[in-house]
C-alpha cells in the first residue's frame, strides 16, 4: 500500500507502507485548491491510505480491479480508462473494499479514484499489457432489422473459445416479453467456434430483441486472444409465417398466422444419394437474388453452372429455393433437381417477395438424406428443447 501526499501547498511526499511497494504506482491526492482550502478542511480532508491489486506498466488484464482502504471507510471508487469508459462497482458492506464488476481489459492505461467518508481522496494509475492476440466476433441478425419467428441469435468468432462458461455469462439477452431462450455452442459450418440463442419456440410475432456482450477484458483461452471491446445488437420479429416443403407431394405452402396463403408445385433433391434434399426445419439465412451457382462447389462435380433467380439460401451446405425452369416437366410431380427447391419463377418469384429472412422453411418427406444438423444454416430448431439447453457452457442457465 501507498499512502497518497495530502492536500497541501507543498504536497509532502510520503513513504511506502509496509507490503505495497510491489504497487508500482504513486497515489496522489485528489482534492484541488490552495492552502487556505486545505487548512480549512482540517483533519477530514486527510488522505486515505489505500491499495489497488492492480499496478505498473505491465498489469494483468482479465481481473476485476480491487481497492482496499488502511483505516476508515471507503466512499466511493471510480476506475477509468484513458478513453473516458468507465469500470462499475461496489463498495463492501464494511466500506473496506471496492471490487469492479468487470475485468480489467489488455492494453488499457486507468486511472484508480477514491473517497473515503471522510472527505479524503487518492489516486492509483496503472496500465494494463498489450494482448499478444485479440478475438473478434460476428452478429447475425443485424442491428435494427426485423426478421422471421425462427431466427436465432448467432456470434461466429475469429478464434477459437476456450472459456467458453465465462463468455457466455457476458452474453446478455433481454426480450420485450419474457421469452425463454437457450446459448448453444457448436462447430460452425465454416470451422470456427459459435454460439447462437434460441427461443424455446418460436418468436411471437413483435417481440422486441437485443442483446449486450459484454466482452472487453474477457480472455477466450488458448490460442483464441483476448477480446478488446463490446458488442450488441437489436432486432425486432416480424410476422408470423412459415414455408412448407412437402417432398413425397412435391408441393410448397406459404402460411401466415396458420392459413395457407400461397401453394406451388415444385421439385426438389432427387432421392437415393448425395443430390437428395435435407428434410427438417431451415431458416431462411438470406434472400440472394440471381447468383452463378456451380456444382462443383457442393462436391457434385461439373453437373450443372447457371445462373439462378430468385435464390434464397436455406443451408451452408447449399440448399436453395429458387426458379428452376428447366426442371419444369417434374413441377409436382417428381424430385428430380440436384438437392434444391425449385418452382417456376413465377412462384420463385412471388416467394421470394413475400419471405422474410428468418423464417422457417420446414421441410418433410421420406424422399430426403438426412436431417439438416444444427450447424448447417441455422439447423438448431432439429434439436430437442432438452438437447438444445444442453449445448450450453452454463448447462441452459443463461438464458
Amino acid at each position: 500500500m501507498i499512502r497518497s501526499s495530502p492536500t497541501h501547498p507543498r504536497h509532502r511526499t510520503r513513504t511506502l507502507l509496509a507490503g505495497a511497494a510491489t504497487l508500482g504506482v504513486a497515489l496522489t491526492a485528489c482534492s484541488a485548491g490552495g492552502a487556505e482550502q486545505a487548512d480549512a478542511a482540517g483533519p477530514s480532508a486527510k488522505s486515505p491510505e489505500i491499495s489497488v491489486n492492480l499496478h505498473g506498466k505491465h498489469a494483468d488484464a482479465g481481473e476485476p480491479v480491487r481497492v482496499k482502504i488502511t483505516d476508515g471507510r471507503l466512499s466511493e471508487v471510480s476506475v477509468r480508462d484513458s478513453e473516458g469508459g468507465r469500470l462499475p462497482g461496489k463498495v463492501s458492506a464494511d466500506g473496506k473494499s471496492w471490487t469492479s464488476g468487470r475485468e480489467a481489459a489488455p492494453g488499457t492505461e486507468y486511472s484508480v479514484r477514491a473517497q473515503d467518508d471522510n472527505g479524503g481522496s487518492a489516486r492509483a494509475d496503472f496500465t494494463t499489457a498489450a494482448p499478444e492476440k485479440v478475438n473478434k466476433l460476428s452478429l447475425a441478425p443485424g442491428n435494427n432489422t426485423t426478421v422471421g419467428v425462427a431466427q436465432p441469435l448467432s456470434v461466429v468468432f475469429d478464434h477459437p473459445v476456450k472459456n467458453r462458461a465465462a463468455v457466455e455469462r457476458r452474453l446478455d439477452v433481454t426480450t420485450s416479453n419474457g421469452t425463454e431462450g437457450s446459448w448453444g455452442w457448436m462447430r460452425d459450418y465454416s470451422g470456427r467456434d459459435r454460439v447462437d440463442w434460441r427461443p424455446k419456440e418460436y418468436w411471437k410475432p413483435g417481440t422486441e430483441v437485443s442483446l449486450k456482450a459484454d466482452l472487453n477484458g474477457v480472455d477466450s483461452g488458448a490460442a483464441g486472444g483476448w477480446f478488446v471491446r463490446d458488442y450488441a445488437t437489436h432486432f425486432t420479429v416480424g410476422e408470423r409465417q412459415a414455408v412448407e416443403v412437402d417432398l413425397d407431394g412435391n408441393r410448397l405452402r406459404l402460411t401466415r398466422d396458420g392459413q395457407t396463403v400461397k401453394d406451388v408445385p415444385m421439385s426438389a433433391g432427387t432421392p437415393g444419394g448425395d443430390k437428395a434434399s435435407w428434410r427438417g426445419t431451415a431458416v431462411l439465412m438470406a434472400k440472394e437474388g440471381t447468383i452463378n451457382m456451380r456444382s462443383e462447389t457442393v462436391g457434385l462435380g461439373d453437373a450443372y453452372d447457371k445462373m439462378v433467380d430468385s435464390s434464397m439460401r436455406l443451408t451452408w451446405s447449399g440448399m436453395y429455393a429458387h426458379a428452376a425452369p428447366w426442371n419444369k416437366a417434374y413441377f409436382g410431380k417428381a424430385n428430380k433437381s440436384s438437392g434444391c427447391v425449385g418452382m417456376s419463377d413465377e412462384d420463385a418469384a412471388w416467394i421470394y417477395r413475400h419471405v422474410h429472412v428468418g423464417d422457417p422453411f420446414e421441410v418433410t418427406g421420406e424422399d430426403a438424406k438426412g436431417t439438416i444438423a444444427a450447424n448447417n444454416g441455422y439447423g438448431e430448431w432439429n434439436l430437442s428443447w432438452a438437447d438444445w439447453q444442453a449445448k450450453s457452457a452454463l448447462g441452459g442457465d443463461a438464458g
